[in-house]
């Protein structure tokens, strides 16, 4: 029995910002609910909170705002600094067939053979490979389930943490947002980064039982409308158990999108890849990949990825867009090309003084 994924927008989950919180001065852009611009208060469409942050005495003003030519600058410099990336010799991907706009919900296997023909897994050995390896098994796969998060699981994510800012990427980030007046000290920096990407909220019946890292690294299924074999299929691994993928809650699956575990998953036979829809312009690594492909019975229709990056290059840039462009289309370029990426905040509950954990962070391919 094959079973569909259905999903939901994440505009369906979650909410843009509307705050001017980070945002004076930004471009005027559609998407946004309200506008933290001098022209705001002529459409009278400012946010509520303009007054109080985007005067002179308020937290952000036009001088340290993040704008679209620094996004395009600060993306250029991350990717550059990139030294931990696979080279070429590192991975062979096989994509075999390309699937056309009518074709990516075919649940159709075009593809007889695994995407990855050959990883070099003495990558893995790295620091920060290696650290954010040991973080995938720390979580409930089911959706509900609060997390029971031991000390060795928080010393992980103190470990990975510790490893990413010893990059020349984590720190060209960090001295970027402390330019920008986000952050006083990397210390503050690191502390941040913990809440937004580690700390638990509810997504279900009040139980602490997800995370910003959870799901954009580890995937998310939820469950809906399966009988008998489809619930079988979905509890294929047992919670908590080495790779799992994530969490189950009404047969639908979101988030998983790190090649890494993607590989290690096909590598198992829990991942069956079907076809691609879109191939980067990138002629080495990382590259982005919009792919098709069937996980424990349940298939996804359109999932973007990087290919061949570290996991400190996919962890800053999704933290960047987080920061500088919540709630809507974060706009980088990536040796002379351009991506871009989609984060959303959790709304429900808020961490600090009124901070947003990470809902969701993906590439969004054209």
């Amino acid at each position: 029995l094959r079973t569909t994924l259905l999903f939901l927008s994440p505009k369906d989950l979650y909410t843009a910002p509307d705050s001017c919180e980070g945002r004076c001065e930004e471009p005027y852009s559609r998407e946004d609910e309200c506008h933290c611009n001098a022209a705001c208060e002529r459409y009278h469409n400012c946010c509520e909170d303009y007054y109080r942050h985007c005067q002179p005495e308020g937290f952000s003003t036009s001088w340290d705002a993040i704008t679209d030519e620094d996004l395009l600058h600060i993306s250029e410099q991350l990717y550059k600094a990139d030294h931990n990336k696979a080279r070429p010799t590192d991975i062979a991907i096989n994509p075999q067939y390309q699937a056309s706009p009518d074709e990516t919900g075919d649940q159709e296997d075009r593809s007889p053979q695994p995407l990855y023909k050959y990883v070099n897994e003495e990558l893995f050995s790295k620091p920060t490979y290696a650290s954010f390896i040991k973080l995938l098994d720390n979580y409930q796969r089911v959706t509900g389930r609060e997390e029971d998060v031991t000390a060795e699981e928080l010393r992980e994510q103190d470990n990975f943490l510790r490893e990413v800012m010893k990059t020349e990427l984590m720190k060209k980030l960090f001295a970027f947002l402390h330019k920008k007046n986000r952050y006083g000290s990397e210390g503050e920096f690191v502390a941040d980064l913990k809440e937004m990407w580690f700390g638990l909220y509810s997504r279900s019946e009040g139980e602490q039982d997800s995370s910003g890292f959870e799901h954009v690294f580890s995937g998310r299924a939820h469950a809906s409308g399966m009988g008998g074999s489809g619930q079988r299929r979905a509890g294929g691994l047992t919670p908590g158990s080495p790779l799992c993928l994530g969490e189950v809650k009404k047969g639908k699956v979101s988030g998983f999108h790190n090649w890494i575990r993607f590989y290690l998953l096909e590598k198992q036979g829990i991942v069956n890849y079907f076809s691609h829809n879109f191939n980067g312009p990138w002629n080495t690594y990382p590259d982005v990949l919009g792919l098709q492909f069937s996980w424990d019975g349940f298939y996804k229709e359109v999932g973007a990825a990087f290919i061949g990056c570290s996991p400190e290059f996919e962890f800053g840039l999704y933290t960047l867009c987080f920061i500088a462009r919540p709630g809507r289309a974060c706009h980088l370029s990536l040796g002379g090309y351009s991506l871009s990426i989609q984060t959303y905040a959790w709304t429900k509950s808020t961490y600090g003084n009124g901070k947003k954990y990470i809902a969701t962070a993906y590439v969004m391919s054209p």
